[in-house]
């Protein structure tokens, strides 16, 4: 155990912890194999849309900028997950290092929150586009859409930074193992055996902040959306803008709707099945980054025009 003096008082780091998320899955090995290919799938088509945007001049767009942000987060989020997942089951070797457990909690945390951000930011250039035809080009400009994009990473890589940071004044005295399936943070924070109210009052509100908020933007930013569309006369274009709609929400429940039940049913009832809890938020986690870039790039006619020269 590593001993670290803070205000007189002793502050004990363990050497690391156990991930034991999957111990009691049924089909753990089907599981895995699914996990392979979604994994396999999403740096496939994500590196793919990374590549044809940047190599193509006329894509340099907000549209297509919005999409790069998304594809390069999708990239980030499922690599810190799942190949960790992966060794644990093929080397069945669960245990990982305090200190990199807390950098495997800060960049999965910044990830999943930007993930959030960028379909909001997404859902802000469709509001744009369908709700202000006439003045899109001028409202949204590759110049706005770089500051929204950078202004989402900086704020989402403070606030993670700081709450990750107060997880190292707590003691870990007693048990090191985390049912979950990497190091997270209320499963962490609920290990130790000193107070750990700032942690709880920490995750609580930066979930309100960083999934809720861009949620509630969404949502309204839709609503607004399929106002104009049943405004529209033209069949045709309204049939279109709805068939667009209703992919976009279907990722976004796919994402939103299990974090906010476990997140819901945790605050308020403060026990959530512990396997459930693990299998709807991997899930949350990693289809959302398999599926985007073939939604929200790969059915674009100029990206997959562009793609398919490629082979």
């Amino acid at each position: 155990l590593q001993m670290i003096v803070l205000n007189s008082s002793a502050i004990i780091h363990p050497p690391g912890f156990y991930i034991i998320g999957f111990e009691t899955f049924p089909f753990i090995s089907v599981y895995f194999i699914f996990l392979v290919f979604v994994y396999g799938v999403t740096v496939l088509f994500n590196i793919l849309v990374i590549y044809v945007i940047a190599s193509t001049r006329c894509l340099h767009t907000p549209k297509f900028l919005a999409v790069v942000n998304l594809a390069v987060i999708d990239l980030f989020l499922n690599t810190c997950t799942i190949p960790s997942m992966i060794k644990i089951f093929l080397i069945k070797n669960n245990f990982i290092p305090f200190n990199l457990c807390l950098l495997q909690m800060y960049v999965y945390y910044v990830f999943v929150s930007l993930e959030s951000f960028a379909l909001a930011i997404l859902a802000y250039d469709r509001l744009i586009a369908i709700c202000f035809p006439l003045r899109h080009n001028s409202i949204n400009t590759v110049r706005s859409m770089c500051c929204i994009v950078s202004v989402s990473w900086f704020l989402v890589m403070g606030v993670i930074a700081f709450a990750t940071g107060i997880m190292t004044r707590l003691s870990f005295c007693r048990s090191v193992r985390v049912f979950s399936y990497f190091c997270d943070y209320a499963p962490v924070f609920r290990l130790a055996c000193n107070d750990n109210t700032m942690q709880w009052f920490a995750a609580s509100f930066f979930s309100v902040l960083l999934l809720f908020v861009p949620f509630t933007f969404i949502f309204l930013s839709y609503v607004s959306i399929l106002m104009t569309v049943f405004r529209m006369k033209s069949v045709d274009s309204r049939v279109k803008a709805l068939a667009t709609c209703a992919e976009h929400l279907i990722l976004v429940a796919i994402f939103y709707i299990p974090l906010i039940v476990i997140f819901t049913v945790g605050f308020f009832l403060g026990v959530v099945n512990p396997d459930q809890r693990v299998l709807s938020l991997s899930l949350a986690s990693c289809i959302p980054p398999c599926i985007n870039p073939i939604v929200y790039s790969l059915k674009t006619k100029d990206i997959k025009t562009r793609a398919l020269t490629l082979f």
